[in-house]
C-alpha cells in the first residue's frame, strides 16, 4: 500500500524537486519508505526528509510512498538497465503471486507492450508508472479500484495517486485516469491513451435462480480465496446485513480469522442487530460508537481524505474512516467489505424507483452504468479514506469473474418486479444456501450514512449554522483546500 506519483516536463527541465513535493504531501499514504527514480538512477530513503532531490536530475521522475501491509511487501520502485517502475496496490490472482519484482521482470523487453497484458491479464486494486529514457507509461486497474488522477499545464504533465498532490503544484483541472487503459506521454507532454480492458455488458444468462446461486457461491468463494490467502486475520466493515454478513462468512470459509468492526452512533438501533447478526455467525465484533461531535471533529479530516465537499461522500466516509481507525487499533492491516454489490445486484430504492418509473430495460442499463463508475463514486473514495490508518480495503464482490457475471444475470434474479422492494434475489439465495440466518438473508438494505446515523449528525451540525449539509461541508471543505478551484 501506498502512493506513486510523477511528472514528465519538456526537455532540460528537471522534475526531481517537484515529484519529491508531491510524495511529500502524500506521505500519510505510505510512511515506512520513499523513493524517486528515473528511468537510469533511483533514491530511497526511511524518512520523506532524508529523500534528497537534488541528487537525481531527469526531466522524467517517479516517486512512492511504501506502507508494508502484509509480511513479504517489499517497496514498489524497481529498476531495471532500461526502466524504473513504482507500483501501487496488489494483484490477486488464483495462481500466481506477482510482486513488483515479478512484474518488472514481466515488463522486460518492451514495457508499454508489456504493461497492456498485466492489465488484461491479472485482477486486482493497482496502479502504476514506468519511467524510460523518452516517455512515462501509466496504467490503472480496470475497475479503478486504485486511485489514480492526472493534470497539465503548458510545463509538465503530471499524474498522483490522490489530487491533492496535483492541487500542491498549482494544477487544479484534476481527471481521473480511466480505469483499464495505459497511457503514454512523451516530451511534447501530448498523452497517449489506450484503452486495454473494459467493463462491458456481456451477453445475458437464461439461468434460474437456484443454478445462478450454484455459480455466484462458486465465484464468490474463489473471490475471497484471492484476497484473503495472503493474510491469516481480516477485520470486516459489518452492520450484519446482506453484504457483510457474506463477506465475513466466506473470509472465514477461506479460512481467515474474522474480526467484525461495527461503528455508528450512540443508541443507534442498527448496533443492537449488528451484535445479534455476529453472535449469529459465531464471530467476535468490536464496536465503537460515536457523538455528534466526533463527527464535528473527524469531518475535517475526512474531506481532505476524499478531496470532495459533497456531504453525501462524506456521511459515507466518516464510518469507513472510524472502521479504518478499530481495524488498526485491533493490529489488523487489512479491511474488508462489500462495496459493489448493491451495484451489481440491485440493491439499492433507487433502483426499484426506475424500474416503476422507467421499465425493465432502462434500469439494466442503469446497472452497468453505476458500476462502471463506481471508480469515480465509490472506490476512490473509499480508498483514500482507509489508507490514513495504514489499512487496505479488500472488497470481494469487484473480482472480475463476479462481475462479469452479475452483469450477465437476467433482471429477475435481481429484481423480480417493481414492487420487489428487497432486490438482490440470488445474493440471497446464496446467503440461504450457506445457511445463514434469515434474519440476515432477507434484512432490507439501509445505507451506511442512515444506518450509523452520521447523515442525521451532519444535518444537525448544518442546522446550526443554517446551512445545508452540502453548504456545511463545503464550508470546511474551503478551509482545507482554500487556493483550489476545482474543474473536475
Amino acid at each position: 500500500m501506498g502512493a506513486i506519483a510523477g511528472i514528465v516536463k519538456k526537455e532540460n527541465q528537471d522534475a526531481a524537486n517537484a515529484v519529491f513535493t508531491m510524495i511529500k504531501e502524500l506521505s500519510h499514504r505510505g510512511k515506512d519508505s520513499y523513493g524517486l527514480a528515473s528511468a537510469k538512477r533511483q533514491i530511497h530513503a526511511k524518512l520523506i526528509d532524508e529523500l534528497n532531490p537534488e541528487v537525481i536530475r531527469s526531466n522524467i521522475i517517479i516517486g512512492y510512498a511504501f506502507g508494508k501491509i502484509i509480511q513479504h511487501d517489499t517497496p514498489q520502485l524497481i529498476q531495471t538497465n532500461d526502466f524504473s517502475l513504482a507500483f501501487e496496490g496488489r494483484i490477486f490472482h488464483a495462481s500466481e503471486d506477482l510482486n513488483p519484482a515479478k512484474m518488472g521482470e514481466k515488463l522486460k523487453p518492451d514495457p508499454e507492450k508489456s504493461s497492456s497484458k498485466i492489465i488484461k491479464d491479472y485482477d486486482g486494486a493497482y496502479a502504476f508508472a514506468i519511467a524510460t529514457p523518452d516517455s512515462l507509461i501509466l496504467g490503472r486497474d480496470v475497475l479503478g479500484l486504485a486511485p489514480l488522477y492526472y493534470a497539465q499545464n503548458k510545463n509538465l504533465w503530471a499524474f498522483a495517486s490522490e489530487r491533492k498532490a496535483l492541487w500542491k503544484l498549482g494544477l487544479g483541472n484534476t481527471e481521473s485516469f480511466p480505469p483499464g487503459s495505459i497511457a503514454v506521454v512523451k516530451n511534447d507532454l501530448t498523452p497517449s491513451f489506450k484503452g486495454i480492458k473494459k467493463i462491458r455488458q456481456p451477453v445475458q444468462l437464461q439461468l434460474e435462480l437456484g443454478t445462478a446461486a450454484k455459480r455466484l457461491k462458486r465465484l464468490l468463494f474463489q473471490s475471497t480465496m484471492n484476497v484473503t490467502r495472503d493474510t491469516k486475520e481480516v477485520a470486516v466493515a459489518f452492520s450484519g446485513g446482506l453484504d457483510s454478513s457474506l463477506v465475513a462468512f466466506l473470509a472465514q470459509e477461506c479460512g481467515a480469522k474474522v474480526c467484525l468492526v461495527h461503528v455508528g452512533l450512540e443508541n443507534m438501533p442498527e448496533t443492537k442487530h449488528a451484535e445479534d447478526a455476529a453472535k449469529a455467525l459465531g464471530m467476535k465484533i468490536q464496536i465503537k460508537t460515536y457523538s455528534v461531535d466526533d463527527v464535528e471533529a473527524v469531518l475535517p479530516r475526512v474531506l481532505w481524505l476524499i478531496e470532495d465537499p459533497n456531504a453525501a461522500n462524506a456521511s459515507i466516509a466518516i464510518p469507513l474512516h472510524w472502521a479504518s481507525e478499530v481495524t488498526e487499533d485491533a493490529g489488523l492491516k487489512v479491511l474488508m467489505a462489500g462495496q459493489g454489490a448493491d451495484e451489481l445486484f440491485g440493491g439499492y430504492r433507487k433502483y426499484i424507483r426506475a424500474y416503476s418509473e422507467k421499465g425493465a430495460r432502462a434500469l439494466q442499463k442503469e446497472l452497468f452504468s453505476d458500476i462502471a463508475k463506481c471508480y469515480t463514486t465509490n472506490f476512490q473514495r473509499d480508498n483514500q479514506t482507509c489508507t490514513y490508518h495504514n489499512v487496505e480495503l479488500r472488497l470481494p464482490f469487484t473480482n472480475s469473474q463476479v462481475v462479469n457475471f452479475a452483469l450477465s444475470l437476467p433482471l429477475k434474479l435481481k429484481i423480480l418486479s417493481p414492487t420487489d422492494w428487497l432486490g438482490k434475489r440470488v445474493l440471497r439465495r446464496v446467503a440461504e444456501d450457506f445457511g445463514l440466518p434469515e434474519f440476515i438473508a432477507k434484512r432490507a438494505k439501509k445505507a451506511v450514512q442512515y444506518a450509523t446515523g452520521v447523515d442525521k449528525a451532519l444535518r444537525k451540525l448544518a442546522k446550526r449554522e443554517n446551512l445545508n449539509p452540502n453548504e456545511y461541508c463545503r464550508k470546511v471543505w474551503r478551509n482545507l483546500f482554500p487556493a483550489v478551484r476545482r474543474n473536475d
